[in-house]
């Protein structure tokens, strides 16, 4: 890790999700089967730091984000969540949801992309998590559902009334967080919610195989292609083209873009170095 980037060692183990890493691929997994991955308190906080950590560590290049069992998440513990903040003040109440708005922008804004691998269901935040993702791989047992208003709270939660519209669309997107009604997989990917269908059960393999793609390539360009992604949305076009101006000159003196000429002329696959 560079000396520059942070004085907080890597964290050794996570206690409310699963961490591998494997080649440039970073594999998070949702694990609390028996709840169907509902995320408490302390799955919030984790995924909050460890995106920032895995940023800072600079060797993942792409990461798949999944649940295991029967489902990709739930959305937040009913009991361990719902319940505790009806007891909290405004003072805490705002504190936790701008923790879970920290995990949107964590997702958003690391310098990665990130795959979500989703079968079940992916309800509440679980669907807005899936949101977050750079792309959604997805089997026919997938249906996602912005239950915000069901539990008497806004549809946009976690972002999800700035992302669900440039994503689906503003009919799609009003109609999903007002009503919270269930979309299943062959109208997500209708709508253009899911990215890349897969065959029941394949999605978590056909994620990592996404993301060992995503990670085999360079690595410079996809984080700057994110980065564009998201701070091109509410810029004019005057000032987009002059950010992507200022963008491609520096990307025209990295290492890769003189190995991608090197490669082509000696007629070869590029060896990509990510910087």
């Amino acid at each position: 890790m560079s000396p520059f980037t942070g004085s907080a060692s890597r964290t050794e183990e996570w206690r409310h999700l699963r961490l591998t890493l494997d080649a440039g691929v970073a594999t998070v997994t949702l694990a609390r089967p028996d709840r169907l991955n509902a995320l408490t308190f302390g799955a919030y906080a984790d995924l909050r730091d460890l995106l920032p950590e895995l940023a800072r560590d600079g060797s993942v290049r792409a990461l798949v984000l999944g649940g295991e069992g029967r489902g990709f998440c739930s959305g937040g513990d009913v009991d361990d969540i719902i319940g505790a903040t009806l007891a909290m003040d405004t003072r805490r109440l705002l504190d936790f949801n701008r923790m879970t708005g920290q995990v949107v922008r964590a997702l958003r804004e690391c310098p990665f992309p990130v795959v979500a691998a989703v079968h079940g269901v992916a309800a509440g935040a679980g669907a807005v998590l899936a949101l977050a993702a750079d792309f959604r791989v997805a089997d026919p047992t997938a249906r996602f559902a912005f239950l915000f208003t069901r539990v008497g709270l806004s549809g946009g939660d976690m972002g999800a009334a700035y992302l669900l519209p440039r994503v689906v669309g503003l009919g799609h997107a009003t109609r999903l967080l007002m009503l919270g009604e269930p979309v299943h997989a062959d109208e997500a990917a209708r709508i253009g919610l899911i990215s890349r269908s897969a065959p029941e059960g394949e999605a978590p393999a056909a994620a990592q195989d996404l993301a060992r793609r995503l990670a085999e390539g360079p690595a410079l360009a996809h984080a700057q292609t994110k980065a564009l992604l998201t701070a091109e949305l509410d810029m004019p076009l005057a000032a987009a083209v002059e950010l992507d101006a200022a963008t491609q000159a520096l990307l025209m003196n990295s290492a890769d873009y003189a190995e991608f000429h090197a490669a082509f002329t000696e007629k070869r696959p590029p060896a990509w170095q990510g910087r």
